[in-house]
Protein backbone atom coordinates (compact mmCIF):
# COMPACT_ATOMS: atom_id res chain seq x y z
CA UNK A 1 0.00 0.00 0.00
CA UNK A 2 1.51 3.30 -0.97
CA UNK A 3 1.84 6.45 1.25
CA UNK A 4 1.31 9.65 1.10
CA UNK A 5 3.21 11.79 3.64
CA UNK A 6 0.84 15.05 4.57
CA UNK A 7 2.48 18.29 5.65
CA UNK A 8 1.38 21.80 7.10
CA UNK A 9 3.16 24.34 4.85
CA UNK A 10 3.17 28.01 6.97
CA UNK A 11 5.58 27.18 10.38
CA UNK A 12 6.58 23.84 9.30
CA UNK A 13 8.74 24.63 5.71
CA UNK A 14 8.51 28.73 5.92
CA UNK A 15 7.71 31.48 8.03
CA UNK A 16 4.25 32.07 8.98
CA UNK A 17 3.40 34.63 6.32
CA UNK A 18 1.20 36.72 8.44
CA UNK A 19 3.03 37.49 11.05
CA UNK A 20 5.89 38.47 8.29
CA UNK A 21 3.71 40.41 7.22
CA UNK A 22 2.17 42.21 10.41
CA UNK A 23 5.98 42.83 10.91
CA UNK A 24 6.04 44.32 7.28
CA UNK A 25 3.20 46.91 8.11
CA UNK A 26 3.05 47.17 11.16
CA UNK A 27 -0.18 45.72 12.52
CA UNK A 28 0.84 43.38 15.20
CA UNK A 29 -2.59 42.15 15.69
CA UNK A 30 -1.99 40.46 12.43
CA UNK A 31 0.63 37.88 13.97
CA UNK A 32 -2.64 35.92 15.41
CA UNK A 33 -2.80 32.53 13.52
CA UNK A 34 -3.97 29.21 13.60
CA UNK A 35 -1.65 28.38 16.59
CA UNK A 36 -4.04 30.82 18.53
CA UNK A 37 -7.28 30.78 17.14
CA UNK A 38 -8.98 27.07 16.06
CA UNK A 39 -11.28 28.56 14.07
CA UNK A 40 -10.48 28.97 11.06
CA UNK A 41 -13.04 31.37 9.90
CA UNK A 42 -13.05 33.73 13.03
CA UNK A 43 -9.60 34.38 12.47
CA UNK A 44 -9.93 35.14 8.54
CA UNK A 45 -12.63 37.89 9.04
CA UNK A 46 -10.85 39.10 11.57
CA UNK A 47 -7.67 39.44 9.47
CA UNK A 48 -10.02 40.36 6.78
CA UNK A 49 -11.36 43.65 9.33
CA UNK A 50 -8.08 44.36 10.06
CA UNK A 51 -7.01 44.60 6.59
CA UNK A 52 -9.93 46.98 5.42
CA UNK A 53 -9.20 49.21 8.16
CA UNK A 54 -5.48 49.76 7.41
CA UNK A 55 -6.61 49.59 4.21
CA UNK A 56 -4.28 46.93 3.24
CA UNK A 57 -4.95 44.47 0.31
CA UNK A 58 -2.66 41.54 -1.89
CA UNK A 59 -0.59 43.81 -3.45
CA UNK A 60 1.15 44.87 -0.25
CA UNK A 61 1.20 40.89 1.48
CA UNK A 62 2.43 39.66 -1.99
CA UNK A 63 5.23 42.05 -1.81
CA UNK A 64 6.39 40.54 2.07
CA UNK A 65 6.12 37.09 0.14
CA UNK A 66 8.53 37.71 -1.91
CA UNK A 67 11.26 38.29 0.20
CA UNK A 68 10.39 35.05 2.35
CA UNK A 69 12.51 32.52 1.96
CA UNK A 70 12.07 28.90 3.35
CA UNK A 71 12.90 27.63 6.80
CA UNK A 72 16.44 26.91 6.37
CA UNK A 73 17.00 23.45 5.97
CA UNK A 74 13.12 22.92 4.41
CA UNK A 75 14.33 22.38 0.83
CA UNK A 76 16.65 19.80 1.56
CA UNK A 77 14.25 17.80 4.04
CA UNK A 78 11.58 17.95 1.10
CA UNK A 79 13.89 16.90 -1.44
CA UNK A 80 15.05 13.40 0.37
CA UNK A 81 11.33 12.89 1.44
CA UNK A 82 10.23 13.16 -2.23
CA UNK A 83 12.78 10.76 -2.68
CA UNK A 84 11.45 8.21 -0.24
CA UNK A 85 7.69 8.62 -0.80
CA UNK A 86 5.00 10.56 -2.04
CA UNK A 87 4.17 14.25 -0.33
CA UNK A 88 1.54 16.39 -0.41
CA UNK A 89 1.22 19.61 0.98
CA UNK A 90 -1.86 20.71 2.98
CA UNK A 91 -2.01 24.51 3.82
CA UNK A 92 -4.91 26.68 4.45
CA UNK A 93 -3.07 29.27 3.02
CA UNK A 94 -4.43 30.61 -0.19
CA UNK A 95 -3.24 30.31 -4.21
CA UNK A 96 -2.56 34.25 -3.92
CA UNK A 97 0.53 33.87 -1.32
CA UNK A 98 1.65 30.40 -2.32
CA UNK A 99 3.22 29.93 -5.71
CA UNK A 100 6.57 31.94 -4.84
CA UNK A 101 7.17 30.01 -1.72
CA UNK A 102 6.56 26.55 -3.92
CA UNK A 103 8.89 27.70 -6.16
CA UNK A 104 11.79 28.43 -3.84
CA UNK A 105 10.83 25.04 -2.49
CA UNK A 106 11.13 22.91 -5.91
CA UNK A 107 7.17 22.82 -7.25
CA UNK A 108 5.89 20.53 -4.48
CA UNK A 109 2.64 19.38 -4.92
CA UNK A 110 0.19 21.83 -3.15
CA UNK A 111 -3.57 21.63 -1.62
CA UNK A 112 -4.66 25.28 -0.71
CA UNK A 113 -7.24 27.77 -0.44
CA UNK A 114 -8.20 30.55 -2.79
CA UNK A 115 -8.79 34.53 -1.77
CA UNK A 116 -11.74 36.53 -3.26
CA UNK A 117 -9.93 39.71 -4.58
CA UNK A 118 -11.73 42.95 -5.89
CA UNK A 119 -9.82 44.35 -9.21
CA UNK A 120 -8.47 47.63 -6.87
CA UNK A 121 -6.88 44.40 -4.64
CA UNK A 122 -8.69 44.24 -2.09
CA UNK A 123 -9.75 41.11 -0.75
CA UNK A 124 -13.15 41.07 -0.05
CA UNK A 125 -13.33 37.02 1.25
CA UNK A 126 -12.18 33.73 0.86
CA UNK A 127 -12.84 30.40 -0.48
CA UNK A 128 -12.09 27.19 1.25
CA UNK A 129 -11.13 24.01 -1.07
CA UNK A 130 -14.30 22.17 1.09
CA UNK A 131 -15.03 21.93 4.73
CA UNK A 132 -12.38 20.81 6.79
CA UNK A 133 -10.01 20.52 3.82
CA UNK A 134 -7.12 18.93 5.54
CA UNK A 135 -8.83 16.33 7.09
CA UNK A 136 -11.37 15.79 4.18
CA UNK A 137 -8.49 15.40 1.44
CA UNK A 138 -6.64 12.71 4.07
CA UNK A 139 -9.62 10.50 4.00
CA UNK A 140 -10.22 11.46 0.50
CA UNK A 141 -6.77 9.86 -0.03
CA UNK A 142 -7.35 7.00 2.34
CA UNK A 143 -10.50 5.75 0.30
CA UNK A 144 -8.29 5.71 -2.86
CA UNK A 145 -6.23 2.88 -1.00
CA UNK A 146 -3.46 5.69 0.18
CA UNK A 147 -2.32 4.99 3.89
CA UNK A 148 -1.52 8.49 5.51
CA UNK A 149 1.58 9.75 7.49
CA UNK A 150 0.60 13.43 8.72
CA UNK A 151 2.63 16.13 10.39
CA UNK A 152 2.20 20.16 11.25
CA UNK A 153 2.25 22.53 14.14
CA UNK A 154 -1.17 24.14 14.62
CA UNK A 155 -4.63 23.17 15.61
CA UNK A 156 -5.87 23.24 12.10
CA UNK A 157 -3.48 20.33 11.54
CA UNK A 158 -4.87 17.92 15.05
CA UNK A 159 -7.82 16.48 12.51
CA UNK A 160 -5.48 15.28 9.52
CA UNK A 161 -2.62 13.78 12.15
CA UNK A 162 -5.40 12.09 14.44
CA UNK A 163 -6.76 10.55 11.17
CA UNK A 164 -3.81 9.43 10.04
CA UNK A 165 -1.38 6.13 10.65
CA UNK A 166 1.37 8.33 12.10
CA UNK A 167 1.45 11.14 13.22
CA UNK A 168 3.76 14.31 14.25
CA UNK A 169 4.27 17.86 15.59
CA UNK A 170 7.06 19.94 14.22
CA UNK A 171 8.32 23.24 15.88
CA UNK A 172 4.84 23.56 17.94
CA UNK A 173 3.62 25.50 20.74
CA UNK A 174 4.43 24.30 23.93
CA UNK A 175 0.81 23.98 25.01
CA UNK A 176 -0.26 21.53 22.05
CA UNK A 177 2.88 19.64 23.07
CA UNK A 178 1.75 19.47 26.77
CA UNK A 179 -2.30 18.46 24.89
CA UNK A 180 -1.29 16.87 22.66
CA UNK A 181 1.53 14.43 24.23
CA UNK A 182 1.09 10.98 22.15
CA UNK A 183 2.95 12.90 19.22
CA UNK A 184 6.38 13.08 18.77
CA UNK A 185 7.37 16.43 18.33
CA UNK A 186 10.42 17.67 16.39
CA UNK A 187 12.39 20.75 16.39
CA UNK A 188 14.88 19.41 13.78
CA UNK A 189 14.28 18.64 10.38
CA UNK A 190 17.12 15.57 9.88
CA UNK A 191 14.85 14.00 13.15
CA UNK A 192 11.97 14.84 11.55
CA UNK A 193 13.20 13.51 8.31
CA UNK A 194 14.53 9.94 10.19
CA UNK A 195 11.22 9.74 12.42
CA UNK A 196 8.97 9.60 8.91
CA UNK A 197 10.82 7.29 6.88
CA UNK A 198 10.90 4.74 10.29
CA UNK A 199 7.15 4.75 9.52
CA UNK A 200 6.95 4.36 5.88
Amino acid sequence: MQTVVCLDMEGVLVPEIWIAFAEAVGVPELKRTTRDEPDYDKLMRFRLDLLREHGLGLNQIQQTIAAIDPLPGAKDFLDKLRAQTNVLILSDTFEQFAKPLMKKLGWPSLFCNELVVAEDGTITDYRMRCQKSKLTTVKALQSCGFTTVAAGDSFNDLAMIEASRAGFLFRTTEAIKKDYPQYPAYEDFDDFYEAIIAVL
